[in-house]
């Protein structure tokens, strides 16, 4: 059920939004948007190209503050914090991957999956052993020394994926990570990035369009044109209310 106004997010929800409404440049990108993703879980975004998914994973990680609405972590509110107190959150908790792999190419393989560590201050030898770890558990050890340029987009994207996954983060904002890979190597992504949450239980909002991305997922949250698909057919349905529609996606 959605939350009464001025309630606490339940304690098992570990990323909690209400009302989330955001535009960009006039244009609605979310309209009335709600979602609870307790903690360890795996919860699709889904909907078609420009249905706001990647709006919400930004506001849900604190990247965008919603013109208005809530979004809490860990049962303290992100949309109240200043900018610099919602990057220090993000790297301290959260993680990303996107449909890029956005490698530096000046880098070997490992110092760009080490890059969140050193970037925080973590010690050299540290973060490089943590990065070999992951390298070696996503099969992609034996580039580490090695340039971006020598991978083909497959393995760079599972290089991405160390990284973001080299902090052990609370939760990994995956939006269309497999967009760009072939049939066989997007099944492969998402398994090595689902078997990897659920072993460390990290909780993973993923964005995608894709149907079997999606059913890997433990639920999904459908997005239509930046509303709840239930929201967006009780538009055409008067005896249900946007606050019933939106309660299918905090179920």
């Amino acid at each position: 059920m959605v939350a009464p106004p001025d309630s606490a997010p339940p304690d098992d929800d570990v990323l909690w939004a209400r009302s989330l409404h955001y535009s960009h440049s006039g244009s609605p990108g979310l309209i009335g948007v709600g979602a609870g993703v307790r903690r360890g879980e795996i919860v699709a975004v889904t909907g078609p190209r420009g249905s706001g998914k990647t709006t919400l994973l930004r506001c849900l990680a604190g990247r965008l503050v919603p013109d208005q609405g809530e979004v809490w972590f860990d049962g303290a509110p992100v949309h109240t914090l200043g900018a610099p107190a919602r990057e220090r959150l993000f790297r301290a908790r959260f993680a990303w991957i996107g449909p890029e792999p956005q490698l530096l190419p000046e880098l070997k393989v490992w110092e760009n999956a080490a890059l969140p560590l050193l970037i925080t201050g973590a010690p050299h030898r540290a973060a490089r052993a943590a990065a070999h770890e992951w390298l070696e558990r996503l099969d992609i050890g034996a580039f580490a020394g090695k340039r971006p340029g020598a991978l083909n987009r497959a393995e760079s994207q599972r290089v991405a994926l160390a990284r973001a996954l080299v902090g052990e983060p609370d939760v990994l904002f995956a939006d269309e990570p497999t967009a760009p890979l072939h049939l066989a190597e997007r099944a492969q992504l998402l398994r090595t990035l689902t078997t990897a949450a659920r072993s460390h239980a990290i909780t993973v909002v993923l964005a995608t369009h894709d149907e079997e991305s999606a059913a890997a997922a433990d639920r999904g949250l459908a997005l239509v044109d930046g509303r709840p698909a239930a929201a967006a057919a009780a538009a055409a349905s008067p005896g249900t209310t946007e606050d019933q529609a939106a309660c299918s996606l905090s179920a």
